[in-house]
């Protein structure tokens, strides 16, 4: 027994306060036997009726979703903590399964239970136990009856729904962590069992038989915290597929496994509830519950819910340790960039500072200048400002109100690495192949995860959800989103445009230098050595899985993409891919995923063109077909409660991504039927950059910012016009970061911290860098640059949120793979992986409990059960990799402005339309002469040189270098010279004139 449970791996344990008295239970339903008419129940897609005393109501076929045609009862209270009976008699005139919920009846619509109900033409009644996990006066119970193939009658009576409060506070905090496992499986392990999920709302796990020892199987919370003496009241409900013995413990969680508790239980196969009280044998933080489940002469399936270990003592409330009070951008500052630094104190004058070398000297000094009360923070603060000081050195630190902060650095190659490691992260977060330690550290090296190899399953041969659809589809490949082993097209999209756009941008922007740091050879991936740059490697990975999820031709639905692909049911921490046993399902299509999908795909096919013309063709082919599939199907939206296993990545508002998604099919091909969609959608004259910044349900920010920058065939006006908007947004941003003491581009408010919130500051940041690359403003340059020393540590907890980057940084994110926290043995995240960051929606437990009340800076705590402040996902460390390439491209001195201009001339395409013939003039408009010459640019599209005249003209990628000849070395001033060219176009792509020319190396207008 001590081998078996010495294998099982930690998960730390969640101490909840303790919940109101008991009472009568309380009914919430008015008029649940229909006795009054329908009055106060409503519906929506359908009307309602009552007949021989039910409810009834019409349901038509072909709805897209369940909710597009529901029955329901408002004005639930929702009580966290409470307990809750529903029960009601339906019946439907043909057979369906409809769902059954109550959930918050607003935003963010959060589902408290959710149950699948069977139906048929005999009335049946349904009975559902479950714990409240929010508190609101606005719930709502709704049976959702849309998405069958057929129409049918549905009908209801005797509607009941009872809720008692929970255990009574003076038996002490509560010390199980999701004991309702509304959160799926997070916070339980499981040994020794075929499969382990959440069915109905509880924990099943089926045990096979022949087992020798009870110990040789079971399911279990660690790390509960046990006092020697006090009083424990473990409860729970359990059920068993047969009448059955196994065995409840509470125990030491390793040697030698000192026992609290011991009993057996007698199952039956209705559910039963069961209650011990015992006192703790011992004081550890390692207990353990244990519902041990071996030795059955039979296969067993054994349910558990409700489960509650109540007493011991409540934990010391929980204080961040926030270091000193002077915060800084850990990392450092660039040497002709913005240095600011924010002081919390409880000062109102100004006071003295003290920039100090790593050697104590002082430096430089000044004043602060007093802010006040930091709404987001509710802190006082001041700000300090040493930009004038530009010598660079390492260990420099800012001493003021007595307090030394932590130690940074000023460098020009400050970010030279982050580049690298924000975008390592993708790599690592493969799936599908094996991760090679030799490239980036032994700790992460591990075997292809989900290949179809025992026992994971695979994604090699996936079905869809039952009645989604009638094939199989290869889905391998991808990168894992987040925290678990989903893969989700939406999130997906935008993480690989804003790679793809990292790359794109080196085409456009003067301080990009034509991507020299990300060409081939510039990552730590794979494919390195294959003459096509590391990032668009990295980019195809998840592009080939992207791919792979749309509809196969003939089918239904044919040319839309699956929304997602995932576990069955959610799996707990630790995980790593190659051991997940559980079955991976498609989930439906959706327009939004198709949308993304014809989007990506698109950027794809003119990215490529220039290294692989047949994966660009592919791509572009697969987009169009996408984008014609969305225009068929326009409305087919993801569930909201479509989340056990992974989340839902519901959006009912795909406008955005059929603007983002005409407009990189536009910009690719140049067609005028996608530029009329463009100009047709409300978001092109629309401000579409809100003040909390852009992320994956709100992509129109993606094609405008592609509009803006990318070379096309627009009209001078329009496309000033699109440049304006981005200048405006940008100057927004830049007026909410002067207002906010710590310096960043987000408003002080608690509706500007939200999950996944960095993500969404970073994004802001890429804005203010794109009007920087637009318009040459240092102003947006600095504030760009500023706008990450929050990232870094700036800001109330001094706390970077950056792996391996800052004094104080991030270590313990929620990751199954980079479960540290939860298994020594395993790694933490890989140096550059970004938190999602301070939530004051504190939409997980753990984080619920322990941070309750807390301003909206301080709602973050560094451990892995933190998923909704403390996850990882793909689409924030996209944002941190587009804005790590900007930052070091701000390194060195920008290319000055050269004393020329260029004029380029398209002659059009030759007869058999397979190529051009084009010209560039480049004129001397300086005062002395140009005494040789170097001119470059970049193609946006397809383009390849076949041959140049009068110049000497080599093509690297789509980057075009033309050097002199002899007799045209010299150009006067006001002088001209030329060159011409012929170019193949395999693709037939847009071929509008390159946005950017260097002359030797400085920018030319």
């Amino acid at each position: 027994m001590a081998a078996v449970i010495a294998a099982l791996l930690p998960l730390a344990a969640l101490p909840f306060a303790g919940s109101a008295a008991w009472a009568a239970p309380t009914e919430h339903i008015a008029n649940g036997t229909f006795t009054d008419g329908t009055d106060p129940w409503w519906a929506s897609g359908t009307t309602l009726s009552v007949r021989d005393g039910r409810l009834c109501a019409e349901v038509p076929a072909g709805a897209a979703n369940p909710w597009d045609v529901s029955v329901g009862h408002n004005a639930v209270p929702l009580v966290d903590g409470a307990r809750y009976t529903l029960r009601f008699t339906a019946l439907a005139s043909s057979p369906v399964t409809v769902k059954a919920n109550v959930q918050l009846n607003e935003e963010p619509w959060t589902t408290v239970a959710s149950r699948d109900v069977a139906l048929t033409a005999e009335p049946g009644t349904r009975t559902y136990e479950f714990t409240g996990s929010v508190d609101s006066a606005n719930g709502t119970l709704t049976f959702q009856l849309g998405g069958a193939a057929v129409a049918y009658t549905f009908c209801l009576d005797d509607v009941s729904l009872t809720s008692e409060p929970g255990e009574d506070p003076g038996e002490g905090p509560e010390q199980i962590d999701n004991g309702g496992f509304d959160e799926g499986t997070q916070g339980w392990y499981s040994y020794g069992t075929t499969t382990t999920g959440v069915t109905d709302g509880a924990l099943c796990a089926t045990v096979p038989g022949g087992l020798a020892n009870p110990w040789d199987a079971g399911v279990g919370q660690n790390d509960v915290p046990l006092v020697a003496g006090a009083t424990y009241t473990l409860s729970f409900r359990a059920r068993g597929s047969t009448a059955a013995s196994v065995r409840a413990a509470v125990q030491l969680g390793e040697d030698p496994y000192t026992t609290s508790l011991s009993q057996t239980l007698t199952l039956d196969t209705a559910w039963r509830s069961y209650s011990y009280t015992f006192t703790g044998a011992g004081d550890t933080a390692k207990g353990q519950v244990a519902f041990q489940l071996g030795g059955g002469a039979t296969d067993l399936t054994f349910c558990l819910d409700d489960v509650s270990l109540t007493g011991g003592q409540a934990e010391e409330p929980y204080v961040p340790d926030t270091g000193p009070r002077v915060r800084v951008n850990q990392v450092g500052y660039l040497p002709a960039g913005p240095k600011a630094a924010t002081v919390v104190t409880a000062r109102t004058e100004a006071l003295p500072w003290q920039l100090r070398n790593s050697a104590g000297a002082v430096v430089a000094s000044g004043t602060s200048t007093p802010r006040g009360v930091d709404a987001a923070s509710g802190q006082n603060v001041h700000t300090v400002d040493f930009g004038g000081f530009t010598r660079t050195g390492t260990g420099y630190t800012l001493v003021a109100d007595g307090e030394t902060s932590h130690p940074f650095d000023i460098s020009g190659e400050l970010y030279r690495q982050l580049r690298s490691d924000a975008l390592q992260f993708f790599y690592i977060q493969r799936s599908g192949v094996a991760i090679d330690g030799g490239l980036v550290g032994a700790q992460y090296a591990r075997p292809a995860g989900h290949l179809g190899v025992a026992p994971n399953r695979g994604d090699t041969d996936v079905p869809c959800q039952p009645g989604v659809c009638g094939y199989r589809l290869d889905v391998r490949g991808g990168w894992y989103d987040a925290g678990d082993h989903g893969k989700y097209v939406v999130n997906g999209g935008i993480a690989t445009a804003q790679l793809l756009s990292t790359y794109e941008r080196t085409k456009t922007a003067s301080t990009a230098r034509f991507g020299a740091a990300l060409g081939d050879g510039s990552l730590r991936v794979p494919e390195r050595g294959n003459r096509v740059p590391d990032v668009l490697d990295e980019a195809r990975w998840e592009l080939d899985f992207l791919m792979r999820m749309q509809v196969p031709a003939g089918q239904p639905l044919a040319g839309m993409a699956h929304h997602k692909v995932h576990d069955q049911a959610w799996t707990g921490i630790p995980m790593q891919p190659q051991d997940d046993p559980q079955v991976r399902e498609l989930h439906p299509p959706s327009t939004a995923a198709t949308l993304n999908l014809a989007a990506t795909t698109a950027q794809c096919a003119r990215l490529f063109a220039p290294y692989d013309t047949a994966y660009a063709r592919r791509c572009l082919n697969a987009a169009r077909t996408a984008y014609a599939a969305a225009k068929a199907h326009p409305a087919v939206y993801a569930d909201p409660n479509d989340g056990n296993g992974g989340g839902s990545y519901a959006d009912g508002d795909v406008s955005d991504e059929f603007y983002w998604a005409a407009a990189e099919l536009y910009l690719t091909t140049g067609e005028a039927g996608y530029l009329g969609d463009v100009n047709a959608s409300r978001h092109h004259t629309a401000d579409v950059f809100d003040r909390t910044g852009f992320g994956w349900g709100s992509t129109a920010a993606l094609g405008r910012l592609d509009l803006a920058t990318v070379p096309s065939g627009l009209s001078t006006v329009e496309r000033d016009r699109i440049r304006q908007s981005v200048l405006d947004a940008a100057g927004r941003y830049l007026s909410t970061l002067r207002g906010q003491a710590y310096g960043l581009p987000m408003p002080g408010d608690a509706g500007a911290y939200f999950w996944g919130g960095n993500s969404n500051i970073l994004n802001n940041a890429v804005v203010l860098a794109t009007a920087f690359d637009l318009s040459g403003r240092a102003e947006f340059r600095d504030g760009a640059v500023q706008a990450v020393d929050y990232i870094f540590g700036r800001n109330a907890l001094n706390q970077s949120y950056v792996t391996g980057w800052g004094e104080h940084a991030s270590r313990n994110q929620h990751s199954r793979i980079f479960a540290n926290q939860a298994d020594a043995r395993l790694p933490h995240p890989p140096a550059g992986s970004i938190a999602g960051g301070a939530n004051a929606g504190l939409d997980d437990p753990y984080a619920a409990q322990l941070l309750r009340g807390c301003k909206p800076m301080f709602c973050y705590v560094d451990h892995i059960e933190s998923y909704a402040t403390n996850e990882v996902a793909v689409n924030w460390n996209s944002a941190l990799a587009w804005m790590a390439s900007f930052l070091d491209d701000q390194g060195t001195a920008a290319p000055a402005a050269a004393a020329c201009t260029v004029r380029y001339i398209d002659y059009g395409r030759w007869a058999d339309g397979s190529g051009f013939t084009g010209q560039v003039e480049i004129t001397n408009t300086g005062g002395t002469p140009i005494d040789g010459w170097t001119l470059r640019f970049a193609w946006a599209t397809d383009p390849v040189l076949r041959e140049a005249w009068l110049g000497k003209a080599t093509q690297e990628g789509a980057t075009v270098t033309v050097t002199n000849e002899s007799y045209n070395r010299r150009i006067q001033p006001g002088a001209t010279v030329l060159f011409g060219f012929n170019a193949t176009t395999a693709l037939g792509l847009a071929k509008p004139p390159p946005a950017l020319f260097t002359l030797n190396g400085a920018v030319c207008g």
